[in-house]
């Protein structure tokens, strides 16, 4: 495998202290390789978006280390954001919270270019690359979809021109006529843009879609990693055959891996 860009070494993080302390992420270790998908599953309460918090420098870390590019990724205390970690960019799960609604698309865009460690188009540009019209630019958030929302949010990530992509949910809350094509989106806008993603999801069925690579996670732990059409077609751990077995099909039995 290439030299990762993202490396996680036993990384823990836990909630509360003493007796009462909650491990979420407990010793991960990842690695996100240049221009790669890796997927990260797994259900809710699982430490995945902990996970992703940890990455960005929002949640301090108990154990473990996190290199980007081979540097220490700090905590974000009170002070200014380390410039580095601007060539991480994330797209949450709710395009309705993670948008200002009192600001025009277009502005919120600039925000990320003004950021940019190298060239990337305009405004236009980014709104045209996650096939919105660049008039969207002089409206107001809620004048939009749910699905437009997130690939507006996607435009304004992908201005700050990151190596690192991270959708953490970002799915969870549209229709799941658009689940799929937002997922694909991702997927396409980071590899045109040299950048890698970790895209984090409880759909198993749409991360087998776009993932190089998935990684399965259970209370904090990574149970199960592998090539994504390997874990899909021979699962070697039980509770990923449970997300397996749970996802719907056609006649509305679940599919049973094997």
């Amino acid at each position: 495998m290439m030299g990762a860009i993202l490396q996680l070494d036993g990384v823990t993080v836990r909630y509360g202290r003493g007796a009462s302390a909650v491990t979420a992420v407990a010793g991960v270790d990842l690695e996100l390789p240049p221009g790669q998908i890796v997927g990260l599953v797994g259900e809710s309460g699982c430490g995945k978006s902990t996970l992703a918090r940890a990455i960005c420098g929002l949640q301090p870390l108990a154990g473990g280390r996190i290199t980007l590019a081979g540097e220490p990724i700090p905590p974000l205390g009170h002070r200014r954001r380390p410039a580095r970690l601007l060539r991480i960019q994330m797209v949450f799960q709710n395009p309705y919270a993670s948008l200002n609604p009192r600001r025009r698309v277009g502005d919120q865009i600039e925000d990320g270019r003004r950021v940019a460690t190298r060239p990337v188009g305009s405004v236009s540009d980014l709104l045209t690359e996650v096939e919105m019209d660049a008039s969207a630019a002089d409206r107001f958030p809620h004048e939009f979809s749910g699905g437009q929302r997130q690939r507006i949010a996607i435009a304004r990530a992908m201005a700050a021109a990151p190596d690192i992509l991270i959708g953490d949910e970002p799915i969870a809350s549209l229709d799941a006529s658009l689940q799929s094509r937002i997922a694909s989106l991702m997927r396409d806008v980071a590899l045109r843009n040299d950048a890698s993603l970790l895209f984090i999801s409880h759909d198993l069925a749409v991360v087998r879609e776009i993932a190089d690579t998935i990684l399965v996670m259970h209370t904090g732990h990574i149970v199960e990693r592998g090539p994504a059409e390997r874990v899909w077609a021979a699962p070697q751990d039980p509770y990923t055959r449970r997300l397996l077995a749970a996802i719907p099909i056609a006649d509305g039995l679940g599919r049973i891996p094997g």
